[in-house]
């Protein structure tokens, strides 16, 4: 019977040496060098653990080196010890650790964590690559600005957990410029002065002192400042151009119209002041513009009843001569009445007139001896114009000074005009019209 034969078919590896040793197996392909045997792979092994435990026993029983014993290096100049790194040993053997809150002590007065042993001072400096950290719980550099400059930072999310007692450091206080400041001298403020001297009003020359256009001795007045009577007071020529461009109006009021604001649904006289209501023989010379409607305000008071003339005025200068508390000048008025005698006096025969009716000691009271709110008024020139009319010259503008005057000597006003405001006549100015203050004419 013929047999099968492969050609390609590879010989058996050999396991056993020539001594019949068992051989290590041969992994890969190709051509390897002899293998040790099983027997001395183990012994080598064997031999290499029991070096590495022998060393293992001399590490241990080696004392650890203390920390004066560890080298020193140059750095910046000045010697410093080495901190210890990560994976070095303590005294007792063990791996350096870095300790965690639960190892450091409390700090009792801030009720947190104190600061970790051996953290930033002046024997250890911080390392390369590590945050500098500076606060209350740490020591401070050398060389730094001490703490009493520099308040400590609070966590206002913490202020709550330290107790009743605990107070805030407070801010310093912020310097304050010498520059705008003001020595308290002995005087009167600055814009008083100005308007006691008629250069301006209060509120106009405290605008100026702010733009920076007075001057007191020659150097640039500050709001506020108080000055003796001695001193020179320059005012810079833009300011004067300002004042020059502030218009005065002087209009016929009519009965209706109250001289101020609005009030019980009256119109106030400022709304006839339009470019329509102008009179026609104004010789001022001055264009109306929108400027002049910018802070026009009523001189002096006329009573919704009353007529007659009134001044509007953007100057400062000319309310404070009409209506300022040191002002006297003259309002005349034109007064139509009737007598209708005291209570509990004699009666006055229908027709008598009022001049035959009034005594000469009434028309004496007129002119002075009479009180209002409990305070006496300035003497004032009453004088009859015809039977029926009195003529008034006050220096004073009490709230309908004139009509209350007339019911203390037992006359009633009927009709009241005022025709002159100082060297000011109303003149032939119609009624409800106006015309603009002339530059040559003067209160």
């Amino acid at each position: 019977m013929a047999t099968l034969t492969l050609k390609n078919k590879k010989p058996a590896a050999k396991t056993r040496n020539a001594e019949g040793e068992k051989r290590a197996p041969v992994r890969g392909r190709g051509v390897s060098k002899p293998r040790t045997t099983l027997a001395k792979a183990k012994a080598e092994r064997a031999e290499r653990e029991e070096q590495f435990q022998q060393a293992q026993q001399q590490r241990k029983e080696r004392p650890a080196p203390r920390r004066d014993d560890r080298p020193v290096r140059e750095a910046g100049g000045f010697r410093q010890e080495r901190p210890p790194q990560r994976g070095d040993r303590s005294e007792r053997g063990e791996p350096f650790r870095r300790p965690d809150a639960a190892d450091r002590p409390r700090d009792e007065r801030q009720g947190r964590p104190g600061p970790r042993p051996g953290g930033f001072s002046p024997d250890r400096p911080p390392q390369r690559g590590e945050p500098v950290r500076r606060n209350e719980h740490r020591d401070e550099r050398p060389g730094d600005r001490p703490r009493d400059d520099r308040p400590p930072r609070v966590d206002q999310r913490r202020v709550a957990h330290r107790g009743p007692h605990f107070e805030p450091p407070q801010r310093p206080q912020q310097r304050r410029n010498p520059a705008r400041e003001v020595a308290p001298e002995d005087g009167e403020r600055l814009s008083k002065r100005m308007g006691e001297l008629k250069l301006a009003s209060r509120r106009e020359a405290d605008d100026w002192i702010a733009a920076g256009w007075v001057r007191v001795n020659g150097k640039v007045a500050v709001l506020g400042q108080r000055v003796g009577p001695d001193v020179e007071i320059t005012i810079d020529p833009a300011a004067r151009q300002q004042q020059a461009s502030l218009v005065t109006v002087l209009l016929h009021k009519p009965i209706g119209y109250v001289s101020g604001q609005a009030e019980d649904g009256y119109e106030p006289a400022a709304v006839l002041f339009q470019p329509a209501n102008r009179w026609a023989e104004d010789a001022s010379g001055i264009q109306p513009n929108a400027g002049h409607h910018r802070n026009l305000a009523p001189a002096g008071r006329l009573d919704i009843d009353s007529t007659g003339l009134l001044v509007l005025t953007q100057d400062g200068r000319i309310a404070r001569v009409l209506i300022g508390e040191d002002s006297d000048v003259e309002k005349e008025y034109l007064v139509r009445v009737e007598f209708v005698g005291l209570p509990g006096g004699d009666p006055v025969p229908e027709g008598t007139l009022p001049n035959a009716a009034l005594s000469h000691n009434k028309l004496a009271l007129l002119n002075h001896g009479l009180e209002l709110d409990g305070e006496a008024l300035k003497p004032a020139k009453v004088s009859w114009q015809n039977e029926h009319q009195l003529r008034f010259v006050l220096r004073e503008g009490k709230k309908r000074q004139i009509r209350r005057m007339c019911e203390l000597v037992g006359l009633k006003v009927v009709g009241l005009k005022r025709v002159r405001i100082g060297r000011i006549p109303l003149g032939h100015l119609p009624v409800g019209q106006w015309r603009y203050l002339a530059p040559w004419e003067k209160f």
